[in-house]
């Protein structure tokens, strides 16, 4: 959409009323107002009058106070340094008057801010029973907080063994052998599939029962997967490096060694 016009000012009483305005909405850094007020006219000199003459009668605070102010109220509202950091900066801030506002307020209101993620995590998370891990600490880096804090915020929660992550919340509703079976038809071997299970926190404590039991109802059959997996290489398996290529090959795919010397044998017959 296309932002209207502003109507231009006529006198440099456009141009106060104008920042007047915009300061009862809510507090504005000079490099905001001047930006406001260019709008409003192309007039330097009522521009730079009007934002000394702000400055001087007190409506207008300089950076630093500016800094200072926001820092109170954000530190009040328990927000970490990392967004405050970042709001200031977008607001024209020069990292410098950040950094000793923040050190400022932090002396003089003796902020702890360790302690103050463990209160936020807290009155945020009662319990973690509808998020995941990976949302708690996004939620918490988004308010400004380091990973140092956010781990010793979790570290003191009492439901701290409850929060799980995306990976882990996954797997509990994993079926194990629907996901050997998965795996079994990309061509993968036994050791493979059992690794990759693990890394996804699948629970693998019945791993060999239901492999035994899917071999069993000729759901799976290593041996001839290993030698399709063979078959869609071209090895020459009468020279010795080929040979050895494909046998290693076939491991990475997480084959046995006696499947892969079945595959091999039935290969040469």
């Amino acid at each position: 959409m296309q932002r209207q016009t502003l109507r231009q000012a006529k006198t440099i009483d456009n141009v106060f009323n104008s920042a007047y305005w915009h300061l009862s909405q809510q507090d504005f850094t000079i490099s905001e107002i001047r930006t406001k007020l260019e709008r409003k006219t192309d007039n330097q000199q009522w521009v730079d009058t009007v934002l000394a003459k702000l400055i001087e009668n007190g409506y207008l605070k300089n950076n630093q106070d500016f800094a200072v102010r926001y820092c109170e109220l954000a530190f009040h509202n328990e927000i970490g340094t990392g967004a405050i950091k970042r709001k200031l900066q977008q607001r024209g801030i020069s990292i410098t008057e950040i950094d000793n506002a923040i050190k400022q307020v932090m002396e003089t209101q003796q902020v702890d801010t360790f302690e103050m993620a463990k209160s936020r995590l807290l009155n945020k998370f009662e319990h973690f029973q509808s998020t995941n891990k990976e949302k708690v600490y996004a939620q918490m880096t988004n308010k400004g907080f380091s990973r140092a804090e956010i781990d010793h915020a979790l570290s003191v929660h009492p439901q701290r063994e409850t929060l799980r992550s995306k990976l882990a919340l996954k797997a509990d509703k994993a079926d194990l052998r629907t996901e050997i079976i998965k795996l079994y038809n990309k061509g993968k071997g036994e050791k493979v599939i059992l690794q990759e299970l693990k890394q996804r926190l699948i629970d693998v404590s019945e791993f060999e029962d239901t492999i035994y039991q899917l071999s069993l109802a000729e759901e799976v059959d290593f041996y001839q997967s290993c030698k399709e997996q063979l078959m869609k290489k071209r090895y020459d398996l009468s020279d010795y490096k080929d040979k050895s290529k494909a046998y290693a090959y076939l491991s990475r795919k997480g084959f046995g060694s006696d499947e892969i010397k079945q595959a091999m044998q039935l290969d040469d017959d």
